[in-house]
């Protein structure tokens, strides 16, 4: 199939949208199925990771179905408008990707047990796509918050495309950036938890079908 230009090529600073310097609009206070709060401060000792893997609507709940998650809440990540719209988003002009913030404590879940759920829901190997999603807002991406989460990302990266390879796969196009130099924006009320307020409501999430090695990534401390 082929793509147009919205679709296929991100946009530079120089011509994607302007944006504005808040929000303009509301976020819920709390989590529909965990209770817990959106938006930070969280509780000490929680630690924060952000994934982007196709329509954040079954992406986030994947996450928030985890063991040892706190929050999860979707957004707009990557890109170069400030407070971006979804509509403004869904026209290519703004760089970011759908993206998911996972709170989670560190005690009861690894981040390197985040990254295998990461790499097993989605197909990190299809670029500016997810199955039938097509648009530069579904590419992979992970988000790192720390250097130990850069490097257990990369490893796992590597790892995984020995295995995808072995199963005939292509390469993963997935890009792994600092979170401090690509601001989370929450996402408009309607698209958190999505899937729980709407749950016959559609979901384009499907893996590859094949396994992220056990143990590639260091848990973390």
């Amino acid at each position: 199939m082929l793509f147009s230009r919205r679709q296929s090529e991100l946009p530079t600073a120089e011509e994607a949208l302007p944006g504005r310097p808040e929000r303009p609009y509301a976020v819920p206070e709390r989590h529909t199925v965990l209770g817990n709060a959106l938006l930070g401060p969280y509780p000490d000792g929680l630690e924060t990771a952000d994934f982007g893997l196709g329509c954040f609507w079954g992406a986030e709940r994947a996450f928030w179905r985890a063991e040892g998650v706190w929050t999860t809440l979707v957004g707009y990540q990557g890109g170069h408008t400030e407070h971006p719209t979804y509509e403004e988003v869904c026209s290519g002009r703004t760089g970011h990707t759908e993206a998911v913030r996972v709170v989670f404590d560190p005690a009861r879940v690894s981040y390197a047990t985040l990254l295998k759920l990461f790499w097993e829901t989605h197909d990190p190997t299809q670029g500016f796509r997810q199955g039938n999603d097509l648009g530069t807002q579904y590419r992979s991406a992970i988000y790192t918050h720390s250097p130990a989460q850069q490097s257990a990302a990369e490893s796992s990266r590597d790892a995984y495309q020995q295995v995808l390879t072995g199963s005939g796969h292509g390469q993963i196009t997935t890009e792994i950036l600092t979170a401090a130099d690509r601001p989370f924006y929450p996402a408009e009320d309607y698209h958190q938890q999505y899937l729980d307020k709407n749950p016959a409501g559609y979901c384009g999430i499907g893996g590859t079908g094949v396994s992220c090695p056990v143990g590639v990534t260091a848990a973390q401390d």
